[in-house]
């Protein structure tokens, strides 16, 4: 989509800080991070939420989850323990509307998180 900020950092249009690149996924650094790990994890295709992710039936959603740990591993949070968080819809708190996991950790995270 041409006006989706996260297709425009796909497209290499926008700056971020990318740590991990499959075929089907990308994941970089949040630019308001919550914790001293927390990366965004995104399709490279535009899916608008979990839902659509969820039944896009193609195994985007296995790669999205495995990129999301490769990057807890690279990042060294794996074995500790992290929170992989997908808003969806506005009153959960998605402002991007391509979806995302949210990857936390290196600290201890709370329940529930607000």
């Amino acid at each position: 989509m041409s006006d989706c900020l996260f297709c425009k950092i796909v497209a290499k249009e926008i700056p971020a800080t990318v740590v991990y690149e499959s075929d089907r996924a990308l994941a970089f650094r949040d630019i308001n991070p919550q914790a001293p790990t927390h990366v965004l994890v995104i399709p490279k295709a535009h899916v608008a939420n979990a839902v659509e992710l969820a039944g896009a039936g193609d195994g985007l959603a296995d790669d999205v989850l495995k990129a999301a740990h490769a990057v807890a591993e690279q990042e060294g949070v794996s074995e500790g323990g992290y929170r992989i968080v997908f808003n969806t819809g506005a009153d959960a708190g998605q402002t991007v509307f391509h979806v995302h996991a949210h990857v936390l950790g290196g600290r201890s995270l709370t329940w529930p998180p607000g």
